[in-house]
């Protein structure tokens, strides 16, 4: 299985690699290990014998290896998570336990979080202790009231159903249904989380609407965008999906194409035009380019 490209000196990459091998039956020796990451000994000594010591691995001829019973029964699925969410480590104690990486291959305490991208807010130990209550929150469907810091004050939800702890781009999210609507809370202005006494039932279509979406916008009703691309920017646009949901609709004899995409909201699609100037351009919804040039107009009248 091809893993994510990490820099090869990342504890979270050194460990991914290692449980890659002893699952696929390899004898690991921590002297060539230890060469092969550019750490020393002692090192490797301790990701064998204690960070995976849950493992029972059994030791051959100066190296370690799984028991032939065990070989295998980690998924390709449980390697992707495990190297996801292994870069989370900031957020727990200083060091990777046993405790913790064993957790990461639990499917059931992996559900609580959804990484999309491999950076992390490095969080305070409050912040820290913050976060697994609301991973255990989470996990035993509890419904929860909290503080939340807005610019205009402080405000309190005092009934929201958690779903799912979201690293969006380095930035941690707690996704909650509050009252019927799906919102995302930036992780590090909300504080006091408290169970309300009541549980809640996961809605199959928000699990699969938060694995879905590509944004931080969690609405439900989007709005459909076509793009016209020229042939200066299209190529950027073929290769990558630079705007939610995108689609290839059409490609044009000059060179350009026209895509499409679903957004909550203009500010999803906006900043991405103003980036393209002048090569793109929005020809649906009605109105939305001619409110990116009046705010262009406002931009340079103001200078």
């Amino acid at each position: 299985m091809p893993l994510r490209d990490t820099p090869h000196d990342t504890l979270p990459h050194r460990l991914t690699q290692i449980l890659a091998r002893l699952n696929q039956g390899e004898t690991l020796e921590p002297r060539a290990l230890a060469d092969e990451f550019g750490v020393n000994l002692r090192t490797v000594q301790r990701d064998v014998c204690e960070r995976f010591a849950f493992l029972g691995l059994e030791r051959v001829e100066g190296g370690y290896r799984l028991e032939p019973s065990r070989l295998g029964q980690i998924s390709a699925a449980d390697l992707e998570r495990f190297a996801c969410l292994a870069g989370i480590q900031g957020l727990y104690p200083r060091v990777l336990s046993g405790e913790f990486l064993r957790e990461l291959l639990d499917s059931r305490a992996a559900s609580a979080l959804l990484v999309k991208g491999p950076s992390y807010e490095v969080l305070d130990t409050a912040q820290a202790h913050t976060f697994r209550l609301l991973e255990q929150h989470i996990l035993r469907g509890e419904r929860i009231g909290f503080r939340y810091r807005k610019d205009e004050g402080e405000k309190r939800y005092a009934d929201v159903a958690p779903y799912k702890l979201i690293n969006h781009n380095g930035v941690w999210y707690l996704a909650g249904l509050d009252g019927e609507r799906l919102k995302a809370f930036a992780f590090t202005k909300l504080s006091a989380p408290l169970a309300t006494g009541q549980t809640f039932t996961r809605a199959a279509h928000i699990e699969q609407l938060l694995e879905d979406e590509d944004s931080i916008w969690l609405n439900e009703k989007k709005t459909e965008v076509v793009l016209k691309v020229a042939k200066d920017a299209a190529g950027y646009f073929r290769r990558r999906k630079l705007i939610g949901a995108q689609v290839l609709e059409k490609e044009l004899e000059d060179g350009g194409v026209i895509v499409s995409g679903k957004v909550a909201h203009p500010n999803q699609i906006l900043p991405i035009v103003r980036h393209w100037i002048p090569h793109v351009r929005i020809i649906s919804p009605e109105g939305w380019q001619g409110e990116l040039e009046r705010q262009l107009v406002q931009y340079l009248e103001a200078r």
